[in-house]
């Protein structure tokens, strides 16, 4: 988006940051029978954000797709919105309605971005109970080294994955504290378990997803450079709210006072300018 057209856009994205028990949901993924009682993680999402009155252009997106009974501290999903969303009060008439998800942070970005192709990796924790697991500390760490890299990881994945196009993943394993962190760019169809699996009993079995988390989704620079952040620190006269965008400051002002602010011959929009760089006016 150039600097024009953010100047006129009354659309916006938002990333979502939600963690949610995964055993409290049937799937990720927003159920298309309308007859069905089954909650998921993505259909829950809608359905509150609907009850609050935000409407959004187009579908959901997500940063990660989880497995039935997976959880997550952090996984985000995206809309854009012509909305005049309050981040901290979206965030708590959320979390009121709900106790199986939370929305843990709401951030404001441009419209219209493809959100899993801007994502740099995720991290995920396998929590498989000590009793049930075969393997010895050193054959556990030996096989950690052994998958750790980037290559064809269609061995770890089920019939679904291996009809996929793009096998070849990157990804960095660790022992922690009795359990399993996992790295990467992307993952295949329940790899990480399978992974597990083979690490903690040494057999290619799938574990089940309720002791898998996905911990942390790691953005891209691209998307971190358009994460519009809200500026505390300056004050100016008629100015109602200020946000920024890279080196970008939005001054919001209500209608009535725009021409004020621009000034006579656009002085005061130039002193404005020449005191904090890049400055585009928007109405309230």
């Amino acid at each position: 988006m150039n600097f024009r057209s953010l100047e006129k856009t009354t659309k916006f994205g938002y990333l979502f940051y939600i963690s949610y028990r995964g055993t409290k949901f049937h799937s990720f993924d927003e159920n298309k029978d309308e007859n069905t009682t089954k909650k998921t993680v993505k259909g829950e999402f809608i359905k509150i954000l609907g009850e609050l009155g935000v409407t959004w252009a187009k579908g959901v997106q997500q940063g990660g797709r989880t497995d039935g009974q997976v959880s997550a501290k952090e996984n985000i999903l995206y809309i854009n919105s012509n909305n005049k969303i309050d981040k901290f009060l979206l965030k708590e008439k959320f979390n009121k309605k709900i106790d199986e998800m939370k929305i843990v942070k709401i951030e404001k970005t441009l419209p219209n971005l493809a959100l899993p192709e801007m994502m740099e990796g995720r991290v995920y924790r396998y929590s498989y109970p000590v009793d049930k697991i075969i393997s010895i500390e050193e054959e556990i760490l030996k096989r950690c080294d052994e998958l750790t890299g980037t290559y064809d990881v269609s061995e770890f994945t089920d019939g679904k994955g291996r009809k996929l196009k793009e096998k070849i993943r990157r990804v960095e394993i660790s022992y922690d504290n009795g359990s399993l962190v996992f790295s990467g760019n992307s993952f295949m169809p329940k790899q990480v378990r399978i992974m597990s699996g083979y690490i903690l009993t040494g057999g290619k079995k799938i574990l089940p997803g309720k002791y898998l988390t996905l911990e942390k989704m790691i953005l891209s620079k691209e998307l971190e450079e358009i994460i519009i952040e809200d500026v505390t620190d300056i004050s100016e006269e008629n100015i109602l709210k200020i946000e920024k965008i890279k080196d970008i400051y939005i001054f919001y002002v209500a209608k009535s006072k725009k021409g004020e602010v621009i000034g006579k011959n656009a002085g005061n929009i130039k002193s404005l300018r020449k005191k904090h760089g890049q400055i585009i006016i928007k109405t309230i």
